[in-house]
């Protein structure tokens, strides 16, 4: 897809994405200093909400009431919010969310690798953090309320919804409960979630800064670099929290 949309006579590696390399290098250890660094309290279920933008909408539009979300999914649930600041001033209905610590922005928050690290699910809808994401291993839903819009506006690559990383929701509704139910996390979402990352999760296994550095840098030939470890064999980076059912 990249070399079609790209035409060029430039040599592609399938190396894997450098940036990815930490989701299989990073310890408990390590996971539990960054929610330490974000203010999330220990046995807290962290979920990272992440969406892109829109080409056909002027500025930042919300597109989720983000307190009535954090109220439905509890006390021991915190929002990490990867977007601007969707309600302002001291009327703000998030105000006492984000002071509790159940909201907490991280819009300016960098590296986006140590979100992900940090949370133990994904909320986004077609934002390119679910292929960087998907190699935790980790529950991923798609909130897809714009679906057909965003497709003809925006055009895709392929059909998200006809191989999704998880569960599809079209409604706030729909959202809140996959988790209050559990089947953001449940055999259904696994098996999903194994078809995306054998299609999208190939060439990352945590060697792949080291397979760049030694083919570009250095000028070793293919065949001396590490080959890619497969992806049963992989080991991710742990979550902070077990998946609740």
């Amino acid at each position: 897809m990249w070399e079609r949309a790209y035409p060029s006579r430039f040599v592609s590696l399938d190396h894997g994405y450098p940036r990815n390399d930490v989701y299989y290098t990073a310890g408990a250890d390590d996971i539990r200093a960054v929610r330490a660094r974000l203010g999330i309290a220990p046995g807290r279920r962290a979920v990272l909400y992440a969406p892109t933008h829109r080409d056909y909408e002027a500025g930042v539009t919300p597109r989720l009431d983000l307190a009535a979300l954090a109220d439905r999914l509890g006390e021991d649930t915190v929002l990490l919010v990867r977007a601007h600041y969707f309600y302002g001033g001291a009327a703000s209905p998030l105000t006492g969310l984000r002071r509790s610590g159940r909201i907490i922005d991280v819009s300016s928050y960098d590296p986006v690798e140590e979100l992900c690290l940090a949370a133990d699910a994904l909320v986004t809808d077609y934002s390119s953090i679910m292929f960087d994401y998907a190699n935790l291993d980790r529950p991923i839903v798609v909130y897809a309320d714009d679906w057909d819009v965003y497709r003809e506006v925006r055009g895709v690559c392929f059909d998200l919804m006809d191989g999704p990383p998880g569960p599809v929701v079209r409604t706030p509704d729909e959202l809140a409960r996959v988790f209050c139910d559990g089947s953001y996390a449940d055999a259904g979402s696994a098996a999903l979630r194994a078809r995306f990352r054998e299609r999208f999760c190939a060439f990352d296994d945590g060697r792949a800064a080291e397979r760049v550095v030694r083919r570009v840098l250095l000028g070793e030939p293919p065949e001396a670099l590490p080959p890619v470890i497969p992806l049963a064999e992989r080991v991710p980076a742990p979550a902070a929290t077990p998946v609740r059912s």
